[in-house]
Parts: structure tokens; sequence; C-alpha cells
């Protein structure tokens, strides 16, 4: 039998993810690095919201960060998890594909 703690981890990112703002970050840095301020010019978001959402990406392992001189660099810290993301919006597209067909009989 499986250690059942692997599932609240898993769900521990999930909940990570859960937000569009961070979904939008992981779009944003793809296989780059970018600081604090141009992740920031690139969403809209407010300093004081971005640095939570953000510090929360670190703090469960989907981004990893490094401070040089004042700036803070931001990216992601396994390019599997951006291959998750894409998977998981190719299935939003299938979806919706899916009730499209649906409703447009109507």
């Amino acid at each position: 039998m499986k250690d059942k703690a692997i599932y609240g981890l898993h769900a521990n990112i999930c909940k990570a993810l859960a937000n569009p703002i961070r979904i939008e970050i992981i779009d944003i840095l793809g296989d780059k690095e970018l600081t604090f301020g141009k992740i920031q010019e690139a969403t809209g978001a407010l300093k004081s919201n971005l640095s939570q959402h953000l510090s929360l990406m670190v703090t469960n392992g989907i981004l990893s960060q490094r401070k040089e001189g004042l700036n803070m660099y931001f990216k992601i810290s396994s390019e599997k998890i951006t291959i998750a993301c894409r998977m998981m919006r190719d299935v939003l597209i299938e979806n919706l594909k899916k009730h499209h067909e649906l409703i447009k009989d109507y």
C-alpha cells in the first residue's frame, strides 16, 4: 500500500497552483528567469499581492529564487511543472470544445 502522505503533498502543490495569477506566472516565466519587477509588470499585480503569490510558490517548490544585488529573480524549479500546466490547459480546451459541440445544436 502506498504511503498516503504523498497524496497530501500532491494536494498542496495543486492548491498552490489553484489561482489564476499563479498559473499566469508559470506561463510568463516559461523557461526563463525574471525579476520581481518584470513579473509584476507582466501580471499587473500589486506588489504585496504578487509577493504573497511568489512566496507561496517558492515554499511549495514550484519556483526557485535567487537574489542578485537589489533584484530578486524567479524561475520555474522544474520543466515538469510547465509541462503539467500545459497538459491541464489542453484538457480545458478539449472540454470547452466538447461543450461547444453539445450546445451548437440548440
